[in-house]
């Protein structure tokens, strides 16, 4: 499998996230217990995205002027498409995290926590999942047929379920937990372990935060044999998954209380899915450019966000 990065490029790229992340925790209050405001996130949520098209454009300006410089705008087309693909599927876990912190009535001020961790936590199981991605498309290459498959029958489904809820009472990872682990009754701060009586409890906390990080697996299911559809570069498919991570938690922050506003957003989510599923399928006969890819992303949740708000839900 080709890429056209170098190892330097993969290093400036893990220091980016490392000194990032070091500045939201040491910086910005990241330890330190608050409630996040819709200002707080929203820049946040900027920072997260003009850094994500600082490093789209760094990239493409390097291909430019290297020996690769005739694949610089199909590179940098991949890079966007992969990302704004990866942002916008980010949106349904969004609202699956609402609901679980809404289920264990977790208090504002200590979700940042928990979505810190389960950033981290996501960033090392993406990794995870694109190597065994990479391995199996290296290995078998129909196996691309079957995410085609799957990510075609994916969005047909979140299209046409009127309704998709989750009951967290029978979800067998959480009755898993109850049975086999000590849970405190209560929240203790911000604390995932406790000690009492000299037995180590877990907290509810530390029970949301392993429910996020199993979402995230969830989702990237999904997610990531999406982007399959538009490059097989490993550096593209990680770097444009990773810059969407990042942002995931500013931007729960900035969605978590006007999530009933866009009540068509998911069969947006669904077309995509089901978009580049098709893509995925057809390729070896017909060649869908990047650039019209990109195209359908960005019309398709514009289109959704806007109708969402002109067209009211019915009570």
């Amino acid at each position: 499998m080709t890429t056209v990065s170098e190892w330097w490029m993969w290093l400036s790229f893990f220091a980016v996230v490392i000194i990032m992340l070091a500045v939201d925790l040491f910086l910005l209050g990241g330890r330190k217990a608050h409630r996040v405001s819709t200002k707080e996130a929203l820049g946040w949520t900027l920072v997260w995205f003009v850094l994500a098209l600082l490093f789209s454009g760094f990239f493409w300006w390097y291909l430019k002027n290297s020996p690769h410089s005739v694949l610089a705008n199909q590179k940098f087309l991949e890079f966007l498409t992969g990302y704004f693909i990866e942002k916008s599927l980010s949106v349904d876990n969004i609202f699956l995290i609402l609901m679980i912190f809404t289920y264990f009535s977790i208090p504002a001020e200590y979700q940042r926590r928990v979505l810190l961790y389960g950033v981290l936590g996501a960033i090392v199981l993406r990794m995870i999942l694109i190597l065994a991605g990479l391995w199996l498309i290296s290995k078998i290459h129909w196996i691309l047929y079957v995410f085609g498959i799957f990510l075609v029958i994916t969005g047909i489904r979140l299209m046409v379920m009127t309704k998709n809820e989750t009951n967290l009472e029978r979800n067998p990872l959480l009755r898993w937990m109850r049975k086999h682990l000590r849970i405190s009754k209560e929240l203790q701060g911000e604390r995932f372990f406790i000690r009492h009586k000299k037995l180590l409890y877990v907290t509810p906390l530390f029970v949301v935060l392993v429910l996020v990080e199993i979402s995230d697996v969830i989702f990237a299911v999904d997610s990531i044999p999406a982007i399959f559809a538009i490059t097989n570069d490993p550096f593209i498919v990680f770097t444009s998954n990773i810059f969407a991570v990042l942002g995931l938690r500013a931007l729960y922050f900035l969605l978590a209380n006007m999530v009933n506003k866009f009540h068509l957003l998911k069969y947006g989510l669904g077309f995509i899915l089901f978009f580049v599923g098709v893509k995925m399928l057809i390729a070896p006969w017909v060649k869908i450019p990047i650039l019209i890819a990109l195209a359908v992303v960005i019309l398709t949740l514009g289109l959704s966000v806007v109708l969402s708000v002109v067209l009211k839900p019915k009570k």
